[in-house]
């Protein structure tokens, strides 16, 4: 059996795998990789989530209906983009979902849904206004309580080396 068919069977048997929420953040990039790392040294896998806000916009139904067609095609193209990545890190093509919806309550309705999902991989801002958004939402009293996985959360200054010596 070649490395490449135990690394395959491992990943078959493995019940990890790290989700990680796509966004246009620079400390995004330092949660995939994580996840990816940890995934094949794990024998998981990753799993991507894009979430498609709802445009504020709605005052014409045709331009509301244009702006999410476009938003959607974007979002398929990042994931995408992203899904190779993944695979070219972990040998294995990642888990791709891809939402519309007010973020927080998305991820949470996936993580109920998902059960193979085990791990929710998440990168902390650089900004003084705190880790972000996502993660101050997930870390308040009532919902973290709600959460039936563990929260990593990656912090953004970690250089990839530092990341790679984590993982």
């Amino acid at each position: 059996m070649s490395s490449f068919d135990a690394d395959q069977e491992l990943r078959a048997t493995s019940n990890r795998t790290f989700l990680v929420v796509i966004d246009d953040s620079d400390e995004m990039t330092k949660a995939l990789r994580y996840a990816c790392r940890r995934a094949q040294h794990t024998g998981g896998r990753v799993a991507l989530l894009s979430v498609i806000e709802p445009a504020e916009f709605q005052h014409w139904m045709a331009v509301g209906d244009l702006m999410k067609e476009e938003a959607r095609e974007e979002a398929e193209e990042r994931v995408n983009e992203l899904a190779a990545y993944v695979h070219e890190q972990t040998g294995c093509m990642p888990l791709l979902f891809i939402r519309e919806g007010r973020l927080k309550d998305e991820l949470l309705k996936l993580l109920d849904e998902e059960e193979q999902i085990s791990i929710l991989v998440l990168a902390a801002g650089t900004t003084s206004e705190g880790p972000g958004p996502l993660i101050t939402a997930l870390t308040k009293s009532d919902t973290v309580g709600q959460l039936r996985l563990p929260l990593t959360i990656v912090p953004a200054a970690l250089s990839e080396a530092d990341i790679d010596a984590l993982s």
